[in-house]
């Protein structure tokens, strides 16, 4: 191992782990889209959110399931308009 080499690197955030504006606007109940990946999205419920709103947890239509989404996981919710 160089002993020269960026030893802060590790601690950087691969992503930036400040959520949207409009995440911060979401509240339990509220109906979602989750984009994943490009092509592939999903609507839900969200169920429960962390305090500073980097985490939600969002209950996934056609029982796939309750899923954990950071901030800095690279994706997208959208309050879905009724």
């Amino acid at each position: 191992m160089a002993r020269n080499g960026n030893q802060r690197a590790a601690e950087a955030p691969l992503r930036p782990a400040e959520p949207a504006a409009h995440w911060k606007a979401l509240k339990e109940g509220d109906r979602v889209r989750v984009f994943l990946t490009p092509g592939y999205e999903t609507g839900g419920l969200v169920d429960a959110i962390t305090s500073d709103h980097t985490a939600v947890w969002v209950a996934l239509d056609d029982g796939l399931g309750r899923t954990l989404l950071h901030c800095s996981d690279g994706v997208e919710i959208m309050l879905q308009e009724a």
